[in-house]
């Protein structure tokens, strides 16, 4: 059947090799330059569609989809400043290395730099932020215009989804009618006769790509598996996952094989979900501050984006004398500029092959059985005493600490930037259930929370729960529309502490004024009835035995309930400060 315009028929060609080439969902911010690709999108069966009326909002919920599955998801507005609201997002999946497809419409040619209603410039709009950009060639009902499009349409794809992947901007020009209303004459009757390939497509993408991974020589892996094999205090490092960490079987195999006990970030995919015998520790944060009188690790192996854990990190720092980071992409992700090594390679690939070749070499996996027992004492000593605090004093890390022991198995949890990714580091105890942990650690911002875990909680069937702040729940209530529209159920814990709480970790917190009115910013919103707004359950507790109350309630329960916990920011720090004394205290004591 031949399109009834030009602009129907490079909408249709466009979306058909877009899931052709793997996209499987897209989120449609409503427009109308944009008409043809929503005509289009919205016409298929065999693509997931969400609607979102604000595009910032709609651009995390698709890199929230993105994240989850590991796949790209399609955005799709009109031109102007719609397309600038997605540059938030972009940012995000650049720095986290998250696929996006971004599909901006655009006015003609003839109406740019002309003062047209709705028309900017959209050329490089992201600037280098994204992995490929194109501005595609206004509709042309000819066979090699077809076929071009196609191919731009599946490198796009694969430019996401590469090493390293990312966001992609394709800018779509089009010229009226925009909806599929018949124009005499425009597409020829016989096109699809003439322009089969154009038309129709192939089974399967246009163009097919052959995937590699990065790999090492032999020699170079057997080089590796030397120096880690002559090493007896070792470590293994996982930062944020962001397509730069190993499967956990492999991860577990070199573990076992090189006996490093493995410091696993919450984000990393490590800290939950691998059996008891692996040696993932997740209480760095607290007592690598007592670490001072240990002997220093002689070899650390880092996967991953650079840790939440600022201990950590300065600890590495310190005390490392060789550091290995490994990065597919070979990007430097180290911060600190004091790693050693850097090893382009497929983690999986690279955990799997020095782990066969240490078996394979009779290594017994055994590093300094000291050195293995300082970490094995000082995660008990630190675990015994957050129990302890969790039990008797409320303050913002024992609801992280709830969240995470409680989370049903398999579930997925999201967490805000400022405190709760920070108190889930420290007080989000490693467990076997299998708990995907996500959160916005590219660019670390507090601007699309609620929509990136609503993105994620559409991905999958697995239970949803959230916690945000409240000066992040605020930047994004819009956000919340998703809930009703795109059918998401989720618990929202919200952490109301009025205001920035994370600002106390400043030194800036000395000086008041300025501190409270410019940094901590306290807004006083009562947010009980953004319930009423959206049509969520919600409940106010005040104290940790009605937060888990409440929160064993909503996993039990169908639908969205918002759980707010109210806090004093300066008394929940004050008790971050203590507990971490103690611990410092009894990792030093041997008590």
């Amino acid at each position: 059947m031949t399109a009834p315009n030009r602009a129907t028929l490079w909408g249709e060609t466009l979306v058909d090799e877009l899931i052709a080439a793997g996209v499987s969902g897209v989120v449609l911010a409503p427009g109308s330059r944009s008409t043809p690709l929503t005509t289009a999108f919205a016409r298929r069966n065999d693509v997931e569609t969400f609607s979102q009326l604000d595009e910032r909002s709609g651009a995390f919920f698709a890199l929230g989809r993105s994240r989850r599955l590991g796949e790209p998801t399609a955005l799709v507005c009109t031109s102007g400043t719609a397309a600038a609201n997605f540059h938030p997002a972009v940012i995000e999946a650049h720095q986290s290395r998250v696929p996006l497809v971004v599909l901006t419409a655009d006015r003609p040619a003839e109406l740019q730099d002309s003062g047209a209603n709705q028309t900017i410039d959209q050329e490089q709009l992201y600037g280098d932020a994204v992995r490929h950009y194109r501005t595609l060639p206004e509709p042309k009902p000819q066979p090699r215009a077809l076929r071009s499009l196609r191919v731009a349409a599946d490198r796009a794809v694969e430019r996401a989804i590469g090493t390293p992947p990312g966001p992609v901007h394709l800018n779509v020009p089009v010229a009226k009618p925009l909806e599929p209303t018949e124009v005499p004459d425009d597409v020829p009757e016989e096109l699809a006769e003439r322009a089969p390939l154009g038309v129709e497509g192939r089974d399967g993408p246009f163009v097919r790509t052959t995937r590699g991974r990065p790999t090492l020589e032999s020699d170079a892996v057997e080089s590796l598996a030397d120096a880690l094999s002559g090493v007896d205090r070792g470590l293994l490092v996982t930062g944020p996952a962001n397509a730069a960490t190993p499967a956990r079987e492999a991860l577990s195999a070199l573990a076992e094989a090189t006996g490093f006990p493995v410091l696993a970030d919450p984000l990393s995919g490590h800290r939950f979900g691998h059996d008891s015998e692996t040696p993932v520790y997740g209480g760095y944060d607290s007592y690598l501050d007592a670490a001072g009188e240990w002997p220093d690790p002689e070899l650390v192996v880092r996967f991953g984006a650079s840790p939440t854990s600022k201990v950590l990190r300065h600890y590495l720092r310190d005390h490392a004398q060789r550091q290995l980071v490994v990065d597919p992409a070979g990007g430097w992700r180290e911060a600190e500029f004091t790693a050693t090594d850097l090893v382009t390679a497929d983690p999986s690939w690279l955990a799997d092959r020095l782990a066969d070749r240490l078996e394979r070499g009779d290594a017994d996996g055994e590093s300094d059985t000291g050195w293995r027992e300082r970490f094995r004492r000082a995660e008990q000593r630190h675990w015994e005493r957050v129990g302890d605090a969790v039990g008797s004093e409320p303050f913002e890390g024992a609801v992280l600490s709830t969240v995470a022991s409680r989370a049903p198995d398999p579930a997925t949890l999201v967490v805000s930037n400022s405190m709760p990714v920070r108190d889930l580091d420290r007080f989000g105890r490693p467990r076997s259930a299998d708990l995907t942990v996500l959160g916005n650690r590219g660019a670390s911002g507090i601007d699309g929370i609620t929509s990136t875990a609503l993105g994620a909680g559409g991905a999958t069937a697995d239970p949803l729960v959230l916690v945000i702040g409240d000066l992040a729940f605020y930047h994004d209530m819009n956000g919340l529309l998703a809930v009703e529209r795109c059918g998401v159920d989720a618990t929202i814990v919200l952490l109301n502490n009025d205001g920035g709480g994370i600002f106390h970790m400043l030194p800036i917190e000395e000086f008041d004024p300025p501190f409270t009115e410019y940094f901590r910013t306290p807004h006083g919103i009562d947010f009980e009835p953004v319930g009423d707004l959206y049509g969520l359950e919600y409940a106010v507790v005040d104290d940790l035995d009605g937060f888990e109350a409440a929160y064993a309630e909503s996993l039990a329960t169908d639908g969205t309930q918002v759980i707010e916990v109210r806090f004093d920011a300066d008394e929940s720090h004050r008790t971050r400060e203590r507990l971490h004394e103690q611990v410092c205290s009894a990792v030093n004591s041997g008590s």
